[in-house]
């Protein structure tokens, strides 16, 4: 799904909002998330997941098109951890 089907998702869902403020709601929330990430903060989502940042120390990775090494720095990165809920629907068991 991509974000522009998620605002006509919720835009038909809620049809007393036009799908411009449903955009704005969704862009609105995806900003909130991205800043709490850049904060370091911890992102819950009861029954759907977590989603953190993690360290990733430096490495030498190797260029798929070329096969030369390159060096990988230090960086953090985001990361999505799925909740029970989430785990079950998707395996199809609730």
């Amino acid at each position: 799904m991509t974000k522009n089907e998620l605002i006509k998702k919720a835009q038909t869902k809620f049809e007393t909002y036009s799908q411009k403020d449903m955009a704005l709601v969704v862009q609105t929330i995806f900003d909130s998330m991205a800043r709490a990430l850049c904060r370091n903060e911890r992102i819950e989502i009861r029954g759907f997941g977590t989603f953190t940042v993690r360290e990733r120390k430096s490495r030498i990775g190797r260029n798929p098109k070329s096969g030369a090494d390159v060096s990988l720095g230090d960086r953090k990165v985001p990361f999505f951890k799925t909740g029970k809920e989430l785990r079950l629907k998707v395996d199809h068991q609730k």
